[in-house]
């Protein structure tokens, strides 16, 4: 249900500014996307009435554009292997931050020619950017004003696994360039690596796209709804609702209509506003 709420947001933002809409498969990591996944999102979402401009865009297929990015920030010097396993990562992490997350300190980054030549035969390494003592700030359209310093609040991090698959952060930010993305709708978990992927934009001569992020829906409990805990699947919805009744609960949960009535995405282009939508998290009853 999380990410219907999202879909469904994003789309509504990009029809009623008068823009296109792309469908992206965020299917690197090879061991959890596969194709009939990809597809059964493709029709998830036309069964709830959403569509998109284009073809679509696997990831996937995408390897050598992230690695010419990828070689860009080699060529500045930014990019060093990581041969930390998770137990070493976290002892080499600084104080964590208000939130409990772990910064990684660079331990890597300050390893001599000789000492990685010998790591090197023993552990294959992942790839970390080195990021600079510097103050990223934006105004979100929904979230407000948010800063962050990178190398205080985030650290070097990683752009390429052990295994060879680019990193979320490089990846998104590549596709959003290339693409011409002007707008990011997205949940408000990801508000934290905005700050990275503007700097990553800068450093790759990229444009800056505006940035939206949307309250999380949590269960009764406070979990955060997520397909790993099979919160909500589509599959039961689909059993006890019709498509507009779901559009219905979510226009409704996001403050577009005054009920939770049946409605089509295209009856809600009209009602969409930034000013309507709830800042804080909501519980899906």
């Amino acid at each position: 249900m999380g990410n219907l709420w999202s879909c469904l947001l994003a789309w509504l933002a990009a029809r009623s500014a008068g823009g296109g809409m792309v469908l992206r498969l965020e299917d690197l990591d090879p061991d959890r996307c596969r194709p009939e996944y990809c597809d059964q999102v493709m029709r998830d979402l036309e069964w709830l009435g959403l569509d998109w401009d284009n073809e679509p865009v696997y990831q996937s297929r995408r390897t050598e554009v992230y690695a010419q990015a990828f070689r860009e920030l080699e060529r500045q010097g930014l990019i060093y292997p990581c041969f930390c396993t998770r137990a070493e990562r976290l002892a080499a992490s600084a104080p964590h931050r208000s939130d409990g997350t772990a910064v990684y300190d660079g331990r890597c980054g300050r390893l001599t020619p000789a000492e990685r030549e010998e790591l090197s035969k023993t552990r294959r390494p992942a790839w970390r950017v080195r990021v600079s003592e510097q103050e990223i700030s934006f105004t979100d359209l929904l979230q407000g004003s948010f800063s962050e310093n990178l190398a205080r609040d985030c650290g070097d991090f990683i752009l390429r696994r052990s295994d060879g698959v680019y990193a979320y952060q490089l990846a998104v930010v590549v596709d959003d360039g290339e693409m011409g993305v002007t707008q990011v709708v997205r949940g408000s978990d990801l508000l934290s690596s905005t700050p990275r992927q503007l700097w990553l934009q800068s450093r790759l001569s990229l444009p800056h796209p505006e940035y939206g992020h949307l309250p999380l829906l949590l269960a009764p409990d406070g979990r955060r709804l997520a397909k790993r805990d099979r919160d909500l699947e589509l599959g039961q919805l689909q059993r006890e609702y019709t498509a507009p009744e779901i559009v219905g609960k979510l226009a409704f949960a996001a403050n577009l209509i005054e009920r939770p009535q049946a409605i089509s995405p295209r009856e809600l282009i009209s009602l969409f506003s930034w000013e309507k939508l709830p800042r804080e998290d909501l519980v899906w009853m």
